[in-house]
């Protein structure tokens, strides 16, 4: 509940509530601080109870954590019913990514001595960028007759 409130912050907030509070009524206040969360815990839980009961015995396994998404998700695909683990571990982008490489590498290396030669760099790269073809002097742009 409190990961985010890091060592000197907690510090910090202990003062500010002696400061406010006083050394005086800060156990009092502590008191009633813990026993409003606990009954609000109890009322969550009494709530869940009764959401769970009324929902029936085909719900009994439901959780409410997994209404949120990601949870959701997790509990998903940890779920071996679908068959995912083997697809997940059947798919290694690594190994694919490598037999790209390599069948990219080997065609550059039939490519440069073929045809397009002339579109290879000194290093033996592919030069992939877009470079503007010049336009003859006869060639007019495309007109449109509706578009005027």
């Amino acid at each position: 509940m409190f990961n985010d409130i890091g060592p000197l912050e907690l510090v910090t907030l202990v003062i500010l509530a002696v400061l406010v509070f006083g050394p005086d009524k800060l156990p009092k206040v502590i008191q009633d601080v813990t026993r409003t969360i606990r009954k609000i815990r109890d009322f969550s839980d009494s709530a869940k109870q009764d959401i769970r009961e009324e929902l029936g015995p085909e719900f009994k396994d439901f959780e409410f954590e997994d209404l949120n998404p990601k949870t959701f998700i997790r509990k998903q695909m940890d779920n071996d019913d679908l068959g995912l683990k083997e697809i997940r571990s059947g798919f290694d982008l690594k190994k694919e990514m490598a037999e790209v490489t390599d069948a990219v590498q080997g065609r550059d290396a039939e490519s440069s001595s073929a045809s397009t030669s002339s579109a290879s760099t000194p290093g033996g790269r592919l030069d992939m960028t877009k470079k503007p073809e010049k336009a003859a002097a006869d060639d007019r742009p495309p007109f449109d007759a509706d578009a005027t």
